[in-house]
């Protein structure tokens, strides 16, 4: 009996002192005590009493962070007659869903422990080695000592080419430094730098590839830029491609003012019209160009699997920087992706991929020639999976963006795009390799509507 009172007696204190405590804290900050309703749980909103609302201060890096737009209009709630062009996502009849499924079972029945085992940071030693390889034989990327050259390029898996993009940002870049951009850009990209620190600076594109004349004066305006970064081939958002003339003399001023070229090239593989044009990597003849691929577009996207090629001195620092994120890319996948690149006909999987895009593109292209008023401008990609679309200054965008969202059109806004996120746009993005082909001539017919309004 003594110690079952002695227990009461701890336990009226505690909430005596509790209750002071509120009482006090109230006070000093102005908060009213609390009522007897404030300590039913179900009369707290999400079961929090006054006392416990915390205030979070953000580091600066993330503070002024925005999510994607694109990913938030991804997550927003839609009806079934709602057309999105809004996505980036690869084709799902792009996928080679028997060959993974093959591929998988006999992972598990011969491989079982390595697959789901730690592995290395650099990456699944068979992979990388195929890796290098193809870029080798498709886009003569892989320079060696060896063989004569000033330095040896080393490829290592990376999860998804976005984690490429950062892991070099943080291999070069201090806080406050600058990224140069082409203006637009792709968002993740921008939204990589952002999180680390660097600001970025935007040289506007032209019909062919960056304003070459803009991105020296730039440079020389710009003392703390670092590093360039580049889609040259089917840009995102852009669609364009950057000449042949041009890449020389990007690779000229980068070297002229001893800067780092970030090459991104995950659309590489999808030319469905035109010429090839080499890489900017493969005219690396001293080691200032890292490269950026994945398997996202042209196996699944879902996988997170990419990969860099880079001087095997910076491809060290970036091994380091990704152990302490995330050890390693997911084996499982690296070793289904080793899988398709030596037991498929890659080539001929690609070709397939090429010929949906092509047919898909040209579709929407068709649609756009037929709905849409010719003061509003488009590009015509030969390849990857985005139109660039462009209204007249005299529109107002913003009035335009929110009357097709009322048709229930899902596009993404230009200035998303922009290294300056607060800088208007009269442009907006189309991604013609998700919808169906039905989809895609309803979706242009909404469109037109919506142009008609503002345009005559």
């Amino acid at each position: 009996m003594i110690f079952t009172m002695k227990n009461v007696l701890v336990l009226a204190l505690f909430r005596l002192e509790l209750l002071i405590f509120r009482v006090v804290y109230g006070t000093i900050n102005g908060i009213d005590p609390p009522r007897r309703d404030q300590f039913r749980k179900d009369a707290v909103p999400h079961g929090r009493p006054w006392y416990m609302n915390m205030q979070y201060t953000f580091s600066d890096k993330i503070a002024g962070l925005k999510p994607s737009a694109i990913r938030e209009i991804l997550k927003a709630p839609k009806d079934a007659d709602t057309i999105t062009f809004a996505a980036g996502n690869p084709a799902p009849e792009s996928f080679p869903v028997d060959d993974l499924a093959r591929f998988a079972a006999d992972i598990f029945a011969t491989g079982a422990t390595e697959a789901l085992q730690y592995g290395v940071t650099d990456g699944y030693e068979p992979l990388r080695a195929a890796i290098a390889k193809r870029q080798k034989d498709v886009f003569y990327i892989g320079k060696s000592v060896d063989a004569g050259d000033a330095f040896t390029d080393t490829t290592i898996v990376v999860s998804g080419g976005q984690q490429g993009i950062e892991l070099a940002c943080k291999v070069f870049c201090n806080e406050g430094d600058t990224v140069i951009c082409e203006n637009p850009t792709f968002i993740g990209g921008l939204n990589s730098f952002r999180s680390c620190g660097m600001k970025t600076v935007g040289v506007p594109l032209e019909d062919d590839g960056i304003d070459t004349e803009a991105l020296e004066a730039t440079i020389k305006a710009t003392p703390t830029a670092k590093l360039i970064y580049l889609i040259p081939t089917f840009q995102n958002p852009a669609g364009l491609t950057t000449s042949y003339e041009k890449r020389v003399k990007i690779y000229e001023i980068a070297r002229k003012y001893d800067m780092m070229i970030l090459e991104d090239n995950p659309y590489g593989e999808l030319r469905f019209s035109g010429e090839e044009i080499p890489t900017i990597k493969s005219m690396d003849t001293d080691g200032r160009v890292i490269y950026c691929s994945s398997f996202s577009k042209i196996l699944s996207a879902g996988m997170r699997v990419g990969f860099v090629v880079a001087p095997e001195e910076v491809a060290a620092k970036m091994v380091v920087a990704k152990q302490s994120e995330d050890v390693h890319t997911n084996l499982f996948f690296q070793m289904l992706c080793y899988k398709f690149m030596t037991e498929c006909d890659v080539d001929a999987h690609i070709a397939k991929i090429r010929a949906i895009y092509r047919r898909k593109c040209h579709l929407m292209l068709d649609c756009l020639d037929r709905e849409l008023p010719a003061p509003i401008k488009f590009t015509r990609p030969e390849g990857g999976l985005f139109i660039w679309v462009t209204l007249p200054d005299e529109v107002d965008a913003s009035a335009f963006l929110k009357a097709a969202i009322a048709e229930k059109l899902m596009i993404v806004p230009g200035a998303t795009f922009n290294c300056d996120p607060a800088a208007p746009s009269q442009s907006f993005r189309l991604n013609y390799s998700t919808p169906s082909d039905e989809q895609i001539i309803e979706g242009v017919a909404r469109l037109g509507r919506v142009a008609r309004q503002f345009v005559k």
